[in-house]
């Protein structure tokens, strides 16, 4: 997204099932740590017991 302030980025991870966005992360740079941001929010929000499965449509990268 282009912000006055230069280029931001944003990952989001959506429960399929409730169709719920469960992470989020913003960053002024695209690196990996983007993606580890928002996973790990959805991870610490929901505190899976079982083994999930996380799709990515790698958005327009």
């Amino acid at each position: 997204m282009w912000t006055w302030e230069g280029w931001l980025y944003l990952a989001v991870v959506m429960d399929l099932h409730s169709r719920r966005i469960i992470g989020c992360s913003m960053q002024p740079t695209l690196a990996r740590d983007l993606v580890l941001d928002a996973l790990l929010m959805a991870v610490w929000k929901r505190k899976p017991k079982e083994p999930v499965i996380v799709h990515s449509d790698q958005g327009s990268q």
